[in-house]
């Protein structure tokens, strides 16, 4: 499937035990349809920061009920953009240019249910049995073995003969 937008950045977000990619795009879309606040939201939520916190590391002037509002506008002033985008450690255009439904459609088509593949690339299907590799292994160090027990073999023979010439 194509999807009428181009990928402007990747922005990686770490979770507990895996990587999730959340994928920046740049749209061809009208202008305006782009929700700053949701945007701020949902970065504050996958940080797991909450309104209050975010409120206090904005300054004395913010409030929960600050952070809420702001929340729920469309366009956010550019200087509130930058503090927000700096507390969250994000780029600003993360916040300008994410665009949640087109990443969940990104993530559903890569990570479709109909194989096999996982958001953190586990291939869950070995195809090989671990067992027959240790086997091969022990064998290959049984000749090797071997291999130097005769070599050290014709060494013990050649310093004889070496013994036997000089006496």
């Amino acid at each position: 499937m194509i999807l009428p937008f181009r990928l402007k950045a990747i922005i990686p977000i770490f979770t507990l035990s895996f990587q999730i990619y959340f994928i920046m795009i740049n749209a061809e879309r009208p202008a305006g349809k782009v929700h700053h606040g949701r945007n701020i939201k949902r970065f504050r939520e996958i940080f797991g920061l909450k309104q209050e916190a975010l409120a206090l590391e904005l300054g004395d002037d913010w409030s929960q009920k600050k952070v809420s509002r702001m929340e729920e506008n469309e366009r956010v002033e550019d200087e509130v953009l930058e503090q927000v985008a700096k507390i969250l450690k994000v780029p600003v255009e993360a916040i300008k240019n994410f665009d949640e439904q087109a990443a969940i459609n990104i993530i559903s088509n890569t990570f479709s249910s109909n194989d096999n593949s996982t958001l953190n690339a586990i291939n869950s299907n070995c195809t090989f049995n671990p067992i027959d590799k240790l086997v091969q292994a022990l064998e290959e160090n049984k000749k090797l073995y071997e291999q130097l027990i005769k070599e050290k073999e014709e060494k013990i023979v050649l310093l004889q003969r070496m013994l036997d010439m000089t006496s």
